[in-house]
């Protein structure tokens, strides 16, 4: 998610290696980025872990998602339960809630800060854990023990933001009947963000992984046309009623043996085969898509990114085209979040949209992103409309990611279980 808008912090999180960092290079969220976090941890382990999952969810959940940058989830948290707004993260592992360091007294919101004398479930986790022992293979969040013996972690994520607080555990109430055992989770004290972030990535100390949920999907509504003002999509646990006209896309795996500096194995990582522009299929090759031999290029959905990301060589393509059709029109010597330098002055971005066509990602098989062109531009503020694209190397990234903006009027599918991911065209606005 990141300032690019959150999308970077939101992660972006790649994981989080210590300062150097998360997402490998999540992008944190401001809820507007994503981290990215850069790891080595070895595939394999993601493969088990998958194998090990139970054939279903032990939770059937449906909410509200409120989406502007971030998509904005309210889960109830604590016994009795305290309801507090999280980042949906695809594309980070640790999950924290935002947590009060002493007695304030003002009363806040009640989504604000959680906190933890109210709730008989919650505890600490001591300097003894393992988590506080030096580095777990998956899980290279910094630790240390504070001055009361307990864990303390710091949470650095790509585009500056962080978080920071006590290592805890705590439960998620979704009903009466409906409860996870105590999740280990950051209980952040200090941190540039309002929201606290539900990670959901695939490792093991993912909300995924500890409350064994087999698949989730969400629909994001159309962003509202005015930048901070929210629209209302859905989010499942478990089964999602309108499955049925899901197409779906098998994630990359990769063996123990591929241990790859670049890589993101916790990532939910699809084989993107090509982009078209119009009617125009642009000459990218495939394995501009596919990781190399270090693990650069690989493409993974993140709903914690707000932008969608390219490396150099498919973001050229795309900005050659774009130069071909609209070139004249371009905003010079204008970056949006340091990445994206496709944009337009002017309140008519649909005469642009109309000149470019639509946008689309295709995994073959008949599996495609279709972004119309009627929402190919988005509202970035003062007048100014970009084309939803960043590029990867600015972020300090070496991954394709597709953020949230293009996951707009789509059910998106995270099916665990059997290691795919589905796309359906929807009015996620009118689901709610």
């Amino acid at each position: 998610m990141s300032q690019f808008p959150k999308p970077l912090f939101i992660f972006f999180f790649f994981n989080l290696v210590s300062l150097s960092l998360s997402w490998p290079l999540s992008l944190h969220l401001p809820l507007t980025s994503r981290r990215l976090t850069q790891t080595t941890n070895s595939s394999t382990f993601t493969n088990s872990l998958l194998s090990r999952r139970n054939p279903s969810s032990p939770y059937s959940f449906r909410s509200n998602i409120k989406y502007s940058m971030a998509l904005i989830l309210s889960l109830p948290i604590g016994t009795p339960a305290q309801t507090q707004e999280l980042v949906l993260d695809t594309g980070s592992q640790l999950s924290w809630i935002q947590c009060h360091r002493k007695k304030i007294k003002k009363p806040l919101p009640p989504t604000t800060s959680f906190d933890p004398s109210l709730s008989s479930s919650f505890s600490n986790l001591p300097c003894s854990h393992p988590l506080c022992k030096p580095r777990i293979p998956d899980f290279t969040l910094p630790t240390s023990c504070d001055s009361n013996r307990l864990c303390h972690y710091s949470y650095f994520y790509a585009d500056g933001t962080f978080a920071e607080g006590n290592l805890v555990k705590e439960k998620f109430t979704f009903s009466n009947s409906q409860i996870t055992p105590p999740l280990i989770l950051g209980c952040a004290t200090e941190s540039t963000d309002e929201k606290g972030i539900l990670g959901m990535n695939l490792g093991r100390l993912s909300f995924v992984s500890q409350a064994k949920i087999s698949k989730f999907s969400y629909c994001i509504p159309t962003r509202s046309n005015r930048p901070g003002l929210a629209s209302t999509g859905s989010f499942y646990l478990g089964e999602n009623p309108n499955s049925r006209g899901f197409k779906y896309v098998s994630l990359l795996t990769f063996p123990q043996s591929q241990r790859m500096p670049n890589l993101d194995p916790l990532a939910y990582t699809v084989p993107l085969q090509g982009i078209r522009i119009g009617q125009k299929r642009l000459n990218i090759p495939a394995s501009v898509f596919r990781p190399d031999a270090g693990g650069s290029g690989q493409t993974m959905v993140d709903s914690g990114s707000e932008f969608t990301h390219l490396v150099d060589v498919a973001y050229d393509k795309v900005k050659e085209e774009i130069v071909r059709l609209v070139g004249p029109r371009l905003k010079k010597d204008y970056v949006y979040g340091s990445t994206a330098d496709m944009c337009f002055d002017g309140n008519n971005p649909m005469e642009i949209g109309r000149l470019i066509g639509d946008l689309v990602f295709d995994f073959g098989r008949g599996v495609e992103i279709l972004v119309e062109k009627q929402r190919l531009l988005i509202n970035v503020g003062g007048g100014v409309h970009c084309v939803g694209i960043g590029r990867s190397s600015m972020l300090g990234a070496a991954s394709n990611i597709i953020g949230n903006v293009h996951q707009q009027n789509l059910w998106v599918e995270f099916d665990v279980t059997n290691r795919r991911v589905g796309f359906s065209k929807a009015d996620c606005s009118r689901l709610s």
